[in-house]
């Protein structure tokens, strides 16, 4: 049986009353070979979903179970979005087109399958920014007002409606293997093994399923260390990490209640649903491990538990170094090279930033390849000249910068770094919502633009 067949019901878009294009990823669609596409063939594709050629004569909504605050779902499944389509970039990766807000699914229980507009803007800034500070994440691909109006309970309504296309390296789910294991459907979960696998993670391929699942689920380890290292770096709170929201490539989607922290707090929280803080910022790592046994428990289908447990230790040390390394690079350092020393840094580093309440982008900004000058010439210089900061100067001092040209670049011209606290994402709304009015998004697009280009941590 085709694994589409186990794993995702075949659906149809909604029809929309408009389809208006507000914004497009061209950078993107060009690495794709879509970069071509007229807007009326855009919006055709991308707002009334006409099949790409040669791809998918229909959408896919995908079947996936999940743990959500902790309590199992077996009620889940793609509610108000699909796989579109399936492409290949330039260096041969399979990328999925998904969307959000394209009309109501088998899944959809009591939603009506839409996206506000509003969210769809949020979705755009939060992934492009995630980008430019090197995240391995979703990429926000298109997204087109449909001329509906929404009810909602967590925003002013009626609210104007939207549809979402993403790009993503894919859309496969921890919890796309936990309801293999709840149906104990040990051929749809051998199939998803074998294609995340082929295309995932190539070289987890072992000729025996047994020792296959448990290589997969090393990699999966890795890829979500590794995410999760990077998330703590860039002070990032996804907000809903519920194991129906990780995916196999270890890549950051379903972007919901996220927030970007204005200071070091870890026991910060994104979600005004999220009473006892399960997912609050520096209980991410941790959460990031429980979802791992999630995933390892499914395996018990293919695998025993003393094959598996040996690959779930990968995850805290890939934890660890993506940490320390993506600290380093958001900073414009070079790591020492000793573990260790580098993991003290840290400690001091981001002891330093809770006690002080220092402003985290403009902090990392200041110190970008340890410009002691700029930081000395910035809003919040009375910061370092604090005693309490000695010791962490003198750390940052101690390391190499890594490629300084950088700071010639005009980004690092300007007083302060772009960032994405909360309140700046409502002001950028307002003007939207009021008159229509999309330059405040645009210069905000433009300067996320601008520091990916002169960070130069992504792809």
């Amino acid at each position: 049986m085709p694994l589409a067949a186990q794993l995702a019901d075949p659906v149809s878009a909604a029809n929309f009353p408009t389809t208006v294009l507000r914004w497009r990823n061209q950078r993107w669609a060009d690495a794709v070979g879509l970069g071509g596409l007229d807007e009326p063939a855009w919006t055709g594709h991308f707002g009334r979903f006409e099949p790409l050629p040669g791809n998918l004569p229909q959408p896919l909504a995908m079947r996936y179970h999940g743990h959500q605050f902790g309590t199992y779902n077996p009620d889940l499944g793609d509610g108000r979005g699909f796989l579109f389509a399936q492409l290949r970039d330039g260096a041969g990766r399979l990328l999925d087109l998904g969307t959000k807000g394209s009309g109501q699914t088998p899944w959809s229980r009591r939603g009506d399958g839409r996206l506000t507009l509003k969210g769809g803007v949020r979705e755009i800034l939060a992934a492009s920014y995630l980008e430019a500070l090197g995240v391995n994440t979703s990429k926000a691909f298109s997204l087109i007002e449909t001329g509906e109006s929404l009810e909602r309970n967590d925003e002013p309504s009626p609210t104007r409606g939207s549809v979402l296309v993403r790009l993503s390296h894919s859309h496969v789910r921890f919890g796309t293997f936990q309801r293999c294991a709840w149906l104990e459907d040990r051929e749809a979960m051998a199939a998803l093994v074998d294609y995340c696998v082929a295309e995932f993670h190539p070289g987890a391929d072992d000729p025996d399923m047994s020792r296959k699942a448990c290589a997969l689920l090393e990699r999966a380890a890795l890829a979500t260390g590794r995410m999760i290292g990077q998330w703590m770096a860039a002070g990032f709170v996804h907000g809903v990490m519920n194991t129906d929201n990780f995916n196999i490539t270890g890549e950051t989607f379903d972007f919901g209640p996220w927030r970007f922290l204005p200071h070091s707090d870890p026991n910060f929280t994104a979600a005004y649903f999220d009473q006892n803080g399960l997912y609050r910022f520096g209980r991410q790592p941790v959460q990031g491990s429980w979802a791992l046994q999630q995933l390892a428990s499914a395996l018990l289908l293919l695998a025993d538990a003393e094959d598996l447990a040996p690959a779930l230790t990968s995850y805290e040390p890939a934890y660890r170094e993506s940490f320390a390394a993506h600290t380093h690079a958001l900073l414009g350092l070079t790591p020492t090279g000793d573990l260790a020393s580098d993991i003290a840094f840290l400690q001091a580093f981001y002891g330093w930033m809770t006690a002080s309440g220092a402003n985290w982008p403009q902090t990392f900004f200041d110190w970008f390849c340890a410009s002691e000058a700029r930081a000395n010439a910035s809003l919040q210089a009375g910061l370092y000249a604090a005693p309490a900061f000695a010791p962490v100067r003198a750390a940052l001092l101690a390391r190499a910068p890594c490629r300084p040209e950088r700071l010639a670049l005009p980004y690092f011209q300007r007083p302060a770094p772009v960032s994405l606290l909360i309140d700046e994402v409502e002001a950028l709304w307002d003007p939207i919502a009021a008159s229509d009015d999309w330059s405040a998004f645009k210069a905000k697009t433009d300067h996320i633009e601008e520091a990916r280009t002169a960070l130069g941590l992504g792809a």
